[in-house]
């Protein structure tokens, strides 16, 4: 019974974005994965921003294609992990463009990364 009123204090807590509003990260996905552990939020949220930011910072230094491949499908795999869809959705978009023989458009990808990050720095400050 706890361990139901727990959860439904974190959904409540993170119920989402409004309707037709999308926030950079989906809050009651993360809180599904943390169990609803408010400290391990937060932690997850700080770790997720800083390496996302490095990630970026090491592709636009990325020497040859497949460095980018690894570290756009390292990207990917964290965003998701949190509920980050607007950089998952941006890093598969570069993915698929390397795939089609395109250039990768690291500054749209930094740009949703920037905006998660934001959104996790107001999340810590509260």
């Amino acid at each position: 019974m706890q361990a139901k009123a727990r959860q439904s204090d974190a959904d409540a807590r993170h119920a989402g974005p409004e309707p037709g509003t999308h926030a950079p990260v989906d809050l009651a996905h993360l809180t599904r994965h943390t169990l609803g552990n408010r400290d391990l939020e937060r932690e997850v949220l700080r770790l997720f921003a800083v390496q996302a930011r490095m990630l970026v910072a090491r592709m636009q230094e990325a020497g040859d294609e497949a460095a980018l491949r690894r570290l756009l499908h390292t990207l990917l795999g964290s965003a998701k992990g949190i509920g980050a869809w607007g950089v998952a959705g941006a890093a598969e978009r570069q993915q698929a463009a390397l795939d089609e023989g395109a250039p990768a458009d690291l500054p749209v990808l930094a740009g949703t990364v920037e905006e998660a990050e934001a959104f996790i720095e107001a999340l810590l400050r509260e």
